[in-house]
């Protein structure tokens, strides 16, 4: 394995300590406390879901009039969409650099208390500028939350099931998605509420199951990973023997005995600098895989679903009130793709089913653009083929943050995600909700199908990128894949005296 012997990759540390904690975790049989981690930290894609998916949903309410907001259909697709997912971008480098300091726990508390105060405040949206103001902060939370969720997950799961718990849980955003597009059709009924008071509660919904996932996220430790390598060993130690004694009671055997151990440095943080010579310098292929597949994913999700609705609502002529049906079908083939897939990718393998997931929904992306561009699909239809779509898009989108959150060193981690995220989604989800409401608006139906080709382009590269360059992770521990910057290196042997 490569590796970086310079004086810079070792800078002041506490202690020398030697562990088994990787690999008494990773020989761990699934079990309560494993369900406990992924509840707790997976609910939270779920609230997601449901706050993007109703604020797609009610763009066409917001624009009416009486709706209690002078603001367009396009400026929430567009203007807001995209400050939604610059305050991700944002989010995700500054929590990302705090998770790597001073661990995952703090941090996933923090970043999720911040998503609910921003959510909060949407709902009380007196004018465009504040709605905008606190989409923003919202996606700022919400950015934080990737990175600090998806470095605890990887560091908590055995590596026997990391890659179909990764997708899983990055994939049941559209559990939410479901809930949030039939909300909004109840939500967005006159008949029960005034246009002014629907969509206002709809957000006020999301923060209170948001404190709901607070008071069960308490529960979730710290990652021991973490806590080894930053001069908290007794509480690594601690923690993964309570855990042990809980599943052998749970179990009523005996585990088997680690795969071995690894000495590391201590350290107490990691520069920037050193991050970046280790990602790019380090790791360029891997970056390269990174960057590619984010791309990817962030064009045509933050281009094409945040504009789904105004779709339907322009070229097919469904009233504002029922397109959260039709969202929670295509929500529904989102979901069913890494739960349906996810176990392949710990078996079949990371290479083979990350590029056929990109590449076939890529392929499928394009085949609706031109049904699309003749006139041959109707709402029902298109809704049809967006599933099948999205139902491998989705695996795919969701191996996207597996991939980075386990190619790259321990203590990069948390960073690492959110810079991928960060320059993927900066390309492809700032821009491509822009450019795409423009296209939308215009009611032409060759300009829509011009930004399904985009994205459908997008994928199918990134599948070829995945082809040549995925890493195989599949059951290998996190410290095999990518060797901590950490670790302590035999000492070179005397030369003749």
């Amino acid at each position: 394995m490569a590796s970086d012997s310079s004086p810079a990759s070792v800078p002041a540390t506490t202690a020398t300590v030697t562990t088994a904690v990787p690999a008494r975790l990773d020989r761990l049989p699934w079990s309560r406390w494993h369900w406990m981690i992924v509840i707790g930290l997976g609910t939270v894609w779920i609230l997601d879901g449901l706050e993007v998916t109703i604020v797609g949903n009610v763009a066409g309410r917001l624009a009416e009039e009486g709706s209690g907001l002078d603001i367009t259909a396009a400026q929430v697709t567009g203007i807001a969409a995209a400050l939604y997912v610059a305050g991700a971008c944002t989010g995700a480098l500054f929590f990302g650099w705090l998770t790597d300091r001073y661990g995952r726990k703090k941090l996933f508390m923090v970043t999720l208390a911040v998503y609910l105060g921003a959510t909060a405040m949407t709902a009380l949206s007196f004018e465009s500028w504040w709605f905008f103001l606190f989409r923003f902060l919202t996606g700022f939370g919400i950015g934080g939350e990737y990175a600090a969720i998806n470095s605890a997950i990887d560091e908590l799961i055995p590596s026997l099931y990391r890659g179909r718990v990764d997708l899983i849980i990055n994939g049941s955003y559209w559990l939410g998605a479901i809930g949030g597009a039939l909300l909004s059709v109840v939500l967005l009924d006159t008949a029960i509420f005034p246009k002014d008071l629907g969509w206002r509660l709809s957000f006020a919904l999301g923060v209170v199951l948001g404190l709901v996932i607070l008071l069960v996220r308490r529960h979730v430790p710290e990652s021991p990973r973490w806590q080894f390598i930053h001069g908290k060993e007794e509480d690594a130690e601690a923690l993964v023997s309570s855990v042990e004694r809980e599943i052998e009671r749970e179990k009523g055997e005996p585990l088997p005995p680690p795969a071995g151990e690894i000495t590391i440095h201590q350290r107490k943080g990691i520069g920037f600098g050193l991050i970046a010579k280790t990602v790019f310098g380090r790791y360029p292929r891997r970056a390269f895989l990174g960057l590619s597949l984010f791309i990817g994913q962030a064009f045509l999700y933050n281009a094409v679903t945040f504009g789904f609705g105004t779709i339907l609502i322009t070229f097919f002529d469904v009233p504002t009130g029922h397109t959260g049906y039709y969202f929670a079908v295509i929500a529904a083939g989102n979901f069913l793709g890494p739960l349906l897939l996810g176990k392949l990718f710990d078996t079949v393998g990371r290479r083979i089913m990350i590029s056929s997931t990109y590449l076939v929904s890529g392929l499928l992306l394009f085949a609706t653009a031109w049904l699309f561009d003749r006139g041959s699909l109707t709402a029902t239809t298109m809704t049809a083929w967006w599933c099948v779509v999205l139902f491998f898009a989705s695996a795919g989108a969701s191996s996207a943050y597996l991939t980075v959150s386990e190619i790259f060193p321990m203590e990069t981690r948390a960073m690492a995600i959110a810079f991928f995220y960060a320059l993927g989604t900066a390309a492809g989800g700032i821009s491509g909700p822009l450019i795409f409401a423009d296209l939308t608006e215009s009611g032409v139906v060759g300009d829509t199908a011009l930004a399904f080709r985009i994205g459908a382009a997008l994928m199918c590269a990134a599948g070829v990128v995945a082809a040549f360059l995925a890493v195989k992770a599949e059951r290998r521990s996190l410290e095999d894949i990518a060797e901590p910057l950490s670790v302590a290196k035999p000492a070179a042997p005397a030369g003749p005296a």
